[in-house]
């Protein structure tokens, strides 16, 4: 028993109104219970039908993209996460999820519980996580504020990654004014799985017994779904105490006894309690069985004294996880968390019917029918109004010959790798432990995305995370597709397959029809793109809301990509190989500085419209470029996009500091686009002399244009006239700006 008697709230309109629900939802809650709600299922239904946990404002959209496939054994919205078959009895669990706003807010422990939450949803599926990825957006790098939510997350990232033992392979990271206020934290987790040791998130058998294990509850987290759910604003600093804290050694814990207890065969089902804690694990997992829950709070491991009801369902911290265990097995199961030294605890059984209901001191505080409070069940659903912006006539009318272009391209090209988006990211990266388990193949910056060797074969997979959030800004179609597309291309220039994808939707407030629309375009483009590429979309995260006082961020939809390697030995990476190879760039024209590094580097300008793209184009370039990998016709390959085509260039000399006699007299377009147009559906490869006329004649066959750029040669990258900078000069401009601005 409790040591004191706490006095619930009166439950009004205006109470549910402040728990963010409207009108509307408070009378439909008054339906589902046939009474007034008490103050703890206020507070269940508040978080449950928020954004962040029921999709409301976006399911309907989200229902459209593809979901299908032969290598799909999961899809989205059935698990944790998305299960994709990688053959040899083998699947691949892989998820993104944001925790954008904990990061605003207290950036180390915001981003450590974001890896920490997806690590969790790949290894409830009984999957070892082997591999980390990030995306990570914020404001001006000359902004001190910036600097400190960078330092903060990366430190985050790292701390908890490198202690819990899985390496972060890759990521990506832009600065923009837009994201001043509001960073952007999407973190990515991949894991492996034998076929047959699968778990799933299910409540049923009537008297099965449920197990809390892992951590204490606290009052850390408490509402930090609706928090995720509404705009950062001057207030958010008070919130603070919405962000969990996370302990990494735990978790690691908790991954080896989960792994164990699944394998050992006495749990029906397993949830990781993530946003909104308890209730959402028990109502979810209820909802999934078509049956119910009786749970007596005074059970659960506190570490606070004095917990009502509403704080003990609503608490979201972390390293937890709700199991329905074999009724008779039950005390296996407590005995392999106890054994690791994690609470295994009897907190409720299976009951007959559709509620969960949760007691705490003797008295029923919340009686609930699980499927109203679920994704697909009784939470609403809502089309909101959507109109095209204005801002979109204004920026594709704009008239480019009104530019004046620098003659001095040398020091155009230096500026724009000179800048954070294009500039190493190392070190980023260098704090990360990207070798830990030895099965990283090519690490940050070592590729155009992170491959893991599949340990006991020669097989790997190949992961990226990738969007352009200022193209879908000035086309939230186009950008849609660009996003998956790129995503596809580097995995191919790594020398793997695509196969499927999971996304992280980043997006402003869905009642601003301007906002709305962009999602709606985004996703039709991102589905018209993964149709093209056959990769389904295994699930992911919808981040709404994403806006600081003044404005919202770029419309972000980070694409994670995944792609198979079927032999290590076909892995390609990006850098200059051999002296004398030769420099083909394969692709459509270089036309267009549309959205560019370019345009917004040198003429402080994002404007114009995005790169357009044919996907039925891409997808045979792909297609013929990954069989010229696995037949060794080519030595190097990188995909050209932020910067153009001359920064691609001079990335591959800095990758292997080797330089390159260039000429731009076979491509088409005007000089200024060739070497700075963003484009898409661009590769540049190099060749071994002896297989040049293999090379050509293959990819004449294939339909591919490909133009004979010149060779690898000397320690300068010369084009023509127009540049000639040596790779030390790059080297010392690239390698020195991040470092540069955080050590002010």
């Amino acid at each position: 028993m409790s040591e004191q008697t706490i006095t619930e709230p009166e439950v009004t309109l205006e109470l549910a109104i402040e728990h963010g629900l409207n009108e509307e939802e408070y009378e439909k809650i008054q339906e589902f219970l046939g009474r007034k709600p008490t103050f703890t299922e206020l507070g269940v239904y508040s978080v449950m039908w928020s954004e962040h946990c029921s999709y409301k404002n976006s399911i309907l959209e989200i229902k459209k993209l593809p979901n299908e496939g032969p290598q799909m054994l999961v899809g989205a919205g059935e698990e944790n996460a998305g299960l994709v078959d990688i053959g040899d009895g083998l699947g691949c669990v892989f998820k993104v999820e944001s925790h954008n706003h904990p990061s605003a807010i207290e950036p180390y422990q915001g981003a450590a519980t974001g890896v920490g939450g997806i690590h969790r949803d790949i290894f409830t599926m009984g999957a070892r996580p082997i591999a980390s990825l990030n995306s990570l957006r914020f404001g001006e790098m000359s902004n001190p504020r910036v600097r400190f939510l960078l330092d903060g997350v990366v430190r985050g990232i790292a701390d908890y990654g490198n202690s819990f033992g899985v390496p972060t392979v890759g990521g990506e990271i832009y600065f923009d004014e837009k994201y001043e206020g509001n960073p952007l934290v999407n973190a990515m987790s991949v894991g492996i799985v034998k076929e047959g040791q699968t778990a799933s998130a299910v409540a049923k058998g009537v008297g099965n017994p449920i197990i809390i294990v892992g951590s204490s509850t606290g009052r850390d987290g408490i509402h930090g779904a609706t928090f995720a759910s509404e705009e950062i604003s001057e207030e958010s600093e008070e919130k603070r105490p919405s962000v969990q804290v996370g302990d990494p050694f735990t978790e690691k814990l908790l991954l080896e006894a989960t792994l164990e207890a699944i394998k050992n065969g006495g749990i029906v089902g397993i949830q990781d309690m993530g946003a909104a804690g308890i209730s959402c694990s028990s109502s979810e997992m209820s909802a999934k069985g078509k049956c119910g829950m009786d749970i007596d709070l005074d059970k659960v491991p506190q570490r606070e004294k004095g917990m009502t009801a509403y704080e003990l369902l609503l608490s979201e911290s972390q390293e937890r996880m709700l199991i329905v265990a074999e009724k008779g097995r039950e005390q296996e199961v407590i005995d392999i968390y106890e054994k690791w030294d994690l609470n295994a605890v009897i907190i409720g059984e299976v009951v007959e019917g559709e509620n969960v209901t949760y007691r705490k001191d003797g008295e029923v505080k919340a009686d609930i029918p699980a499927d109203s409070l679920v994704l697909g069940g009784g939470a609403p659903q809502y089309v909101r109004e959507s109109k095209r912006p204005d801002y979109l006539d204004e920026v594709h009318n704009f008239d480019f010959s009104t530019l004046e272009h620098s003659t001095d391209h040398n020091e155009t090209l230096k500026k724009l790798l000179g800048s954070a988006n294009i500039a190493s990211k190392k070190w980023v990266y260098e704090q990360y432990d990207t070798m830990v388990r030895t099965n990283t193949v090519n690490g940050p910056g070592a590729s155009d995305s992170g491959v893991v060797r599949i340990k006991g074969t020669n097989r790997g997979l190949a992961v990226k995370t990738d969007c352009n959030g200022r193209y879908v800004y000035l086309n939230p179609r186009r950008g849609g597709k660009i996003a998956v597309a790129e995503a596809a291309r580097n995995v191919v220039c790594s020398g793997a397959k695509p196969l499927a994808i999971t996304n992280c939707l980043n997006f402003g407030n869905p009642y601003k029809p301007g906002v709305y629309y962009q999602f709606r375009e985004a996703l039709a483009g991102m589905s018209e793109a993964c149709r093209t590429f056959n990769t389904p979309v295994t699930g992911g995260n919808v981040s709404f809301y994403n806006e600081n006082p003044e404005e919202a961020i770029y419309p972000t939809p980070v694409i994670g990509m995944l792609g198979l390697v079927e032999d290590l030995d076909h892995t390609m990476t990006p850098g200059f190989k051999n002296e004398g190879d030769a420099v083909y760039y394969l692709g459509a024209d270089r036309t267009g500085l549309g959205g560019s590094e370019y345009l917004s580097v040198i003429h402080d300008l994002t404007t114009g419209n995005t790169p357009d793209i044919d996907l039925d184009f891409e997808a045979k370039l792909q297609d013929s470029l990954l069989k010229a990998i696995k037949t060794k016709l080519v030595t190097a390959a990188h995909d050209v996009s932020d910067g153009g085509l001359a920064v691609t260039l001079a990335e591959m000399a800095e990758f292997s500091d080797k330089g390159a006699s260039i000429s731009f007299k076979e491509l088409k377009g005007e000089l200024i686009e060739q070497l700075f147009s963003e484009g898409q559906s661009g590769v540049v490869v190099t060749v071994a002399k002896k297989q040049q006329e293999a090379f050509e004649k293959y990819f004449s066959d294939a339909g591919i244009p490909f133009v004979s750029l010149g060779k690898v040669s000397g320690k300068s990258l010369v084009i023509d006239d127009a540049v000639d900078v040596s790779v030390e000069e790059i080297s010392s401009v690239y390698e020195s700006v991040i470092p540069s601005a955080m050590n002010r």
